[in-house]
């Protein structure tokens, strides 16, 4: 993942995207809407629900984690404003889906497939 973000971050500065460095890896206890997580911002916490946003020029990502009847939902929009965010999102959304498929096979193991 370290290499996926230096790598993510040398391209898309070349057109102006700043840098987000990848995540931290920090643990929290507790988040409050308005605050950050690594590079992105808390729009909303509750005890059932997460919403997680990134906007630049080029695109906005929303992230939102719920869960319903011990039923985790994961859901994932990108809206894009431009030629280099609908460019960018091209190999940046195969490499999401196997990233975010591995992650959640291994959830499913650290959790007994629950």
């Amino acid at each position: 993942m370290r290499l996926a973000f230096r790598a993510r971050d040398a391209i898309s500065s070349l057109f102006g995207v700043r840098r987000i460095g990848g995540f931290s890896g920090a643990r929290r206890e507790t988040v409050h809407a308005g605050e950050k997580l690594d590079f992105f911002l808390v729009e909303h916490c509750a005890p059932d629900m997460l919403v997680l946003t990134e906007r630049d020029l080029h695109l906005d990502v929303m992230i939102c984690l719920s869960i319903t009847d011990r039923v985790f939902t994961i859901t994932s929009s990108v809206v894009t404003h431009n030629a280099y965010g609908r460019i960018y999102m091209v190999p940046v959304g195969l490499a999401h889906k196997l990233i975010v498929n591995r992650h959640i096979r291994r959830l499913k193991r650290t959790f007994g497939g629950q």
